[in-house]
């Protein structure tokens, strides 16, 4: 049995001070986009969204309210399968401005099930804020308004991405190579 302290931590790829720095950018513009807004409502995608979601907002100046949405992808292999909901929005979203805000895009085929749900829900705008992009494996085109950083096709852990619920909690993006 292997001691889990023993383990190499995954090599760094976007140290937390890049993704902060990142992420105030991210929050002046958002600021200056909705400076008009009556209240943004901005929309984490459970649950690696959440890290990103709870520092972005902390640096926003503009009024925001919070909620959360869940799905769950059933497929084979990279073929985009059907989404299901599994934690649906609290909050109504009918003629608001809405920030849907994600860790990573990658395909493309459920984030764009989810901004075509919110757009026919009758929201006033939708916008996409991403942390990352893994456009080399993009499937089905989805506009990302607000993104953090463009990376190549390797499998990432931290900063609320994970490899079996695990790696979460790191303050940085990592290459995770494997156990």
């Amino acid at each position: 049995m292997t001691d889990q302290n023993s383990k190499p931590s995954p090599r760094t790829l976007i140290d937390a001070e890049t993704i902060q720095a990142r992420i105030r950018e991210l929050a002046a513009r958002i600021d200056r986009d909705y400076a008009a807004s009556d209240c943004l409502i901005a929309i984490g995608v459970l649950k690696g969204s959440v890290f990103f979601l709870v520092d972005l907002l902390k640096h926003l100046q503009i009024p925001v309210k919070m909620d959360f949405f869940q799905t769950a992808s059933y497929g084979s292999g990279s073929v985009g399968g059907e989404v299901r909901i599994r934690k649906d929005l609290d909050l109504s979203i009918r003629g608001r401005d809405v920030l849907l805000i994600e860790d990573i895009v990658d395909t493309g085929y459920t984030l764009r099930t989810i901004l075509d749900l919110l757009r026919f829900r009758g929201a006033k705008s939708v916008k996409l804020c991403a942390l990352l992009d893994k456009a080399s494996r993009r499937e089905v085109e989805v506009p990302i308004d607000y993104l953090g950083f463009s990376i190549e096709d390797v499998f990432v852990v931290g900063y609320g991405l994970d490899y079996d619920e695990r790696y979460r909690n790191l303050p940085y993006i990592g290459v995770y190579d494997g156990e």
